[in-house]
């Protein structure tokens, strides 16, 4: 319990300060950045992992909120931009591997794993089963995020001149009490359900499906309030920066540096089919950004719906590249290794 506690204030400062020297984001990257700090100095780091996961469905209920007809229908014109993340992947994977096993003298399981850019518990446990370094693993995956949530909101700026501080919703005392339950509901049955029946991301996807289900019939008409988003960039954030906690020197050498490394060529993979989806004028090149830079699904819902972006076309490419990598990597990594 003191761990968890002394977590939440760091967390908290990290909020603060972000706050006070007017960074971007500071209820999503003062966190991380704050439990990050934190980790690398040796402080015991804990969190509460339901809340965790429980905070997810938030963000699922956010973009199933936003569902409309016309937004369903707009969305059988993805599929020029949907194709290439299969590519995107492939290349990652193709790139990724022998950079971990060549320069970084990962086995073939930790490369293979580490490389695929799907969801972190997914990859870790297909990972441990074919015999991979877990603890390498969740290292990289969780440079693999918070590296792409740090880096984009500045890019986001920088070239977009996107309003980081603007309020990602009402605030709860604007909004009626039954859409208020009605989006408890959304959040806590959607998750549940989706666990019973196995849906990888239950804890977005069955809130989101939920709440756009309700969304479609005219039944929910606001999206979660703001104290509501804030709660949930704060716990995602605590989260990924409380994942170093315990951290060796060693790691730090090793581990974390390729994981920098291969951040770098993520980003660049990110950044050139980006273009290319520009160039040939298939979608807006905000939303391409979101929608191809290979971060958490949750981290990436966030700064979606900070920014205005078109939240159905980022997630549905997110949600293709976690099925592509969930489905496709054991049966790759056989093929692979041949």
């Amino acid at each position: 319990m003191i761990r968890i506690l002394m977590t939440f204030a760091i967390a908290g400062l990290g909020v603060a300060a972000f706050s006070y020297v007017d960074l971007p984001l500071p209820w999503l990257l003062g966190p991380i950045m704050a439990c990050l700090t934190a980790a690398l100095l040796g402080v015991p780091l804990d969190t509460i992992k339901v809340l965790n996961t429980a905070m997810r469905g938030i963000l699922g209920v956010a973009v199933g909120a936003t569902f409309t007809t016309a937004l369903l229908v707009s969305m059988g014109a993805m599929w020029p931009t949907l194709i290439l993340i299969p590519l995107m992947t492939v290349l990652i994977g193709l790139v990724g591997v022998p950079y971990f096993q060549k320069i970084w003298g990962f086995d073939f399981p930790t490369a293979y794993y580490s490389a695929m850019p799907g969801g972190l518990q997914d990859m870790l446990i297909f990972g441990e089963e074919a015999g991979g370094d877990v603890r390498a693993m969740s290292l990289v995956h969780a440079t693999r995020v918070l590296f792409i949530v740090a880096i984009l909101p500045f890019i986001l700026r920088a070239y977009w001149d996107v309003d980081l501080s603007v309020p990602p919703g009402a605030p709860a005392s604007e909004i009626a009490w039954q859409q208020l339950v009605l989006m408890i509901f959304c959040g806590l049955v959607g998750w549940k359900l989706a666990e019973r029946v196995g849906l990888f991301g239950a804890s977005i996807l069955g809130p989101m499906i939920l709440a756009g289900a309700f969304a479609l019939a005219g039944v929910l008409h606001h999206r979660p309030p703001v104290e509501a988003i804030w709660a949930a960039q704060f716990f995602i954030g605590m989260t990924v920066g409380a994942k170093y906690a315990g951290i060796t020197m060693r790691e730090v050498r090793i581990d974390l540096t390729a994981a920098l490394g291969f951040c770098v060529i993520l980003l660049a993979l990110t950044v050139v089919f980006a273009e290319a989806v520009h160039l040939l004028d298939l979608a807006p090149a905000l939303e391409t950004l979101l929608a191809f830079a290979p971060g958490g699904q949750a981290e990436m819902a966030i700064l979606a719906l900070i920014v205005g972006a078109d939240m159905a076309f980022v997630i549905a490419h997110h949600v293709l590249r976690i099925l592509v990598v969930i489905v496709g990597a054991p049966a790759f990594a056989r093929l692979y290794r041949r």
